[in-house]
């Protein structure tokens, strides 16, 4: 561990990775981050993996496919094959209002140079025939979406930041942030003292708990989402598909087990990441009913993990007012590995010049919240 950084992390999940990454391929030396458990511990290790550019909002869209560019040449620049399959992601509507917001949203979603298409019910049987579309209003389907591993994909960046010189280091804890004169001057850690003037906060559902070290109000909480995978079966399923009435996804991995989850019914704040049997039964029903032929496979395991909810469901992304050089990057609200890439590449930017210059995420900054904020709707 070193003992001076220009820059401490604290988070080692896939956005404290890339933004260290990115710090690193701009130049910057002595980066350090700071993961408490091991890599992947958190919400990257927990999640289902999936990349995609259908949104909501605008500004999502512009990051999905700001990252969708970098992971197609995530091999290349990052190093080692993370499973990345461009399979395409399958919404589906099942109401009338969903369908309405289906039609505004591909609208939007072509306005930014999106490549995406509503379709038919029997569109989707033509193209899907594995797929019960009994009850289905319109379909939303991007071929350029897809999938990867985020437990490879995390690993990958590690491996290259400490190629690149900077420091990772896994089993250690930040126990505090000291500040003199209103300024950072190191982070306290379990493992010793390290002096610092830039600390960037990338914990995740935990994210708040740091900012609160220095007296800072990160609006984050943690929100537990449950998530299941079972056995390899035959390939079927290039898409991940959506239902957002039925509150949930599913996709099938590079060895043929399919991953699928859903957020609870009445999700609560908090830190509980137990399982429910309640959540298999309710998995069971929906997916035995929607893709019947899945009737037999079994389950191997289930797991559960944490979103970092934001008030509107998007990122969280700034500099802190109370303190100088105290930057956080959260709230994701489910959606952060998939938005790594450009995240990454945002903050790094904000850090050596000031502001972001490939992309303008300004109005991702906290004082957004001073006013009424349109909440991104497609969450699952």
């Amino acid at each position: 561990m070193i003992k001076e950084a220009s820059a401490v992390i604290i988070g080692g999940g896939i956005i404290g990775s890339s933004i260290a990454f990115n710090l690193l391929k701009m130049g910057m030396k002595d980066v350090s981050i700071f993961e408490r458990s091991y890599i992947s511990s958190g919400s990257t290790g927990r999640c289902g993996g999936g990349i995609r550019q259908q949104w909501s909002s605008p500004m999502n869209v512009r990051l999905a496919m700001r990252s969708v560019k970098l992971f197609e040449n995530f091999k290349i620049d990052v190093g080692n094959d993370i499973e990345y399959y461009q399979g395409g992601y399958l919404l589906l509507a099942y109401t009338d209002s969903e369908a309405d917001d289906f039609v505004k949203n591909v609208t939007m979603q072509k306005a930014q140079g999106l490549d995406v298409e509503l379709l038919t019910p029997l569109m989707i049987k033509e193209k899907f025939p594995f797929l019960n579309i009994e009850g289905i209003k319109v379909g939303s389907w991007c071929q350029s979406d897809g999938h990867a591993n985020p437990q490879i994909a995390n690993i990958a960046y590690a491996i290259a930041i400490r190629k690149l010189g900077g420091d990772f280091n896994s089993h250690t804890e930040v126990k505090g942030i000291d500040v003199k004169n209103g300024e950072i001057i190191g982070v306290e850690t379990d493992k010793g003292f390290v002096s610092t003037h830039t600390v960037i906060d990338t914990a995740g559902a935990n994210s708040a708990k740091i900012g609160e070290m220095v007296d800072v109000k990160i609006p984050v909480y943690g929100e537990r989402h449950q998530i299941l995978i079972t056995e390899p079966v035959n390939h079927f399923l290039d898409p991940l598909v959506i239902n957002f009435n039925h509150n949930y996804y599913v996709r099938q991995t590079h060895h043929g087990s399919l991953i699928m989850g859903q957020g609870d019914k009445n999700p609560a704040p908090g830190e509980d990441l137990g399982n429910t049997i309640e959540f298999l039964e309710e998995m069971a029903a929906k997916m035995t009913k929607d893709f019947p032929l899945l009737k037999k496979v079994h389950i191997v395991r289930q797991w559960s993990g944490a979103y970092d909810m934001s008030p509107d469901a998007q990122p969280v992304i700034d500099e802190a007012h109370e303190l100088s050089r105290f930057i956080y990057a959260t709230g994701f609200s489910g959606h952060g590995f998939m938005l790594a890439p450009a995240v990454g590449e945002a903050v790094a930017e904000m850090v050596i010049h000031g502001k972001s210059m490939t992309m303008d995420i300004s109005n991702l900054k906290i004082d957004r919240f001073r006013e009424k904020v349109e909440k991104e709707h497609n969450v699952v």
